[in-house]
């Protein structure tokens, strides 16, 4: 077991637990605030965990319930055989909403989870409020992805360290602070292989919905985002009628790491 707390960590920190959905997968989650306010739920990306938004957590409003799961294969969720595909990914969200009697939310998404709470959108249009997509693109689609997986399928386990380091790395053009940084890193080195093999090929697979016209939807991302060019996050905001495009500049493909306090205004 990895310790994710920092010297940087706010007193007393997220409430931790696991609940089991009615497909049989059990999630880990971090939820902080009441269970009678607004709800908005936090989807990590790619071999990250909740702990992907602990800098954000301490300067969100309290009066919002914050629900921050770990997707199927990362962090401490469970690891089922199968299953890693956006949709699969998706429902557990939902499930997860049935479970903590969340029946509508905000949904935020980063990265991998920007494209999971698109999913869940097309899956229960009914249960989001609105969208916040972070560091994301329409779909999986160029030369970036396409050579992570080459690197990915030739991953063993243990998982190299070098590598995770420097695929975390990529995903940053503003310095973090170091203990969240070796937090991280060491978080992704604990899903297994087969598990980055399987959720990327899942996000290649991914095929976007036609966008319902009555969703807001918030893009948010960086100009120096070394994984989804500017061109591609605009084209993602323009498929929502009522969406808004935000990129910043100095920042890159993880804003909520780089400039938390920004993300969070």
């Amino acid at each position: 077991m990895v310790n994710f707390t920092t010297d940087e960590d706010p007193a007393p920190g997220p409430f931790l637990d696991s609940v089991k959905l009615s497909n049989g997968v059990t999630l880990h989650y971090a939820s902080q605030g009441p269970a009678t306010g607004p709800a908005v739920i936090l989807i990590h990306g790619y071999s990250d965990s909740w702990y992907s938004f602990s800098r954000i957590l301490p300067l969100l409003p309290p009066q919002l319930r914050v629900i921050a799961p770990d997707l199927r294969g990362h962090g401490d969720s469970e690891r089922p055989t199968s299953g890693y595909g956006i949709a699969d990914m998706a429902d557990d969200v939902l499930r997860l909403m049935d479970v903590l009697v969340v029946p509508k939310a905000v949904l935020i998404g980063h990265s991998l989870g920007s494209f999971v709470v698109r999913k869940a959108f097309e899956l229960a249009p009914a249960r989001v409020s609105r969208l916040v997509l972070i560091g994301g693109a329409l779909k999986v689609d160029n030369d970036v992805a396409r050579e992570l997986q080459r690197a990915v399928n030739e991953l063993t386990d243990p998982v190299d360290e070098a590598f995770v380091r420097d695929f975390q790395m990529s995903t940053i053009a503003m310095p973090v602070p170091a203990p969240f940084l070796e937090a991280v890193i060491a978080n992704s080195r604990r899903m297994p292989a087969r598990i980055w093999k399987a959720v990327i090929q899942g996000l290649l697979e991914f095929e976007p919905a036609v966008v319902r016209p009555d969703v807001r939807a918030l893009v948010l991302g960086g100009r120096e985002d070394a994984v989804f060019s500017r061109t591609e996050q605009i084209v993602l905001a323009r498929q929502f009628p009522r969406g808004e495009l935000q990129l910043l500049e100095g920042v890159g493909h993880s804003l909520h790491w780089e400039h938390p306090a920004m993300f969070v205004r």
